[in-house]
């Protein structure tokens, strides 16, 4: 009789995790209501670049990674700039790199690159600045090995996270 009790506190106590993990496991919130009918096109120039960092096609790879993402989520279509009911521009304001492992010998085994961007996004049926925001994330990359090869997948990292915030920002939070 004991052991089918604890069988039963166990597969409830599993539940109520499980339950848990489902319900709080979701990264994204969607509260917001969806894009107005009016806006169907989005024009995404190449964002501009005021880090001084010196990595001359970090604009376009970020710029090409925001319009890989809208062009998969498919709720506003990528046009002209001048035909397109809305507009996204962003500048990438900074670049950090810092240390995150520190080995033996007070080394530094470890970096995480963040990137910082700020974003507008337009009405440009209204002509209206519909939000204005700053989005920074980040990507981690090891001092050994190929050095440069792991900087660029920390950096791939950061944008493929920054280009989902923006995207969520502009399609979601209505």
């Amino acid at each position: 009789m004991d052991l089918r009790r604890k069988d039963k506190r166990n597969k409830l106590r599993f539940f109520i995790i499980f339950a848990i993990f489902l319900i709080y496991g979701c990264r994204y919130s969607f509260t917001g209501a969806s894009v107005p009918p009016h806006l169907k096109t989005i024009a995404i120039p190449v964002f501009d670049d005021q880090s001084g960092y010196g990595r001359a096609t970090l604009r376009e790879e970020l710029t090409n990674k925001i319009i890989e993402r809208f062009i998969r989520d498919n709720t506003l279509k990528i046009a002209d700039k001048s035909s397109a009911n809305s507009l996204l521009e962003g500048v990438i304001v900074n670049i950090q790199d810092s240390p995150v492992v520190v080995g033996a010998g007070e080394r530094v085994v470890k970096s995480r690159i963040t990137i910082t961007v700020k974003v507008s996004f337009y009405d440009m049926v209204k002509r209206v600045k519909v939000w204005e925001r700053t989005f920074s994330n980040w990507g981690e990359y090891e001092l050994e090995g190929n050095v440069q090869l792991n900087l660029q997948n920390g950096i791939q990292q950061a944008i493929d996270k920054l280009s989902e915030d923006i995207l969520l920002a502009t399609v979601a939070n209505w």
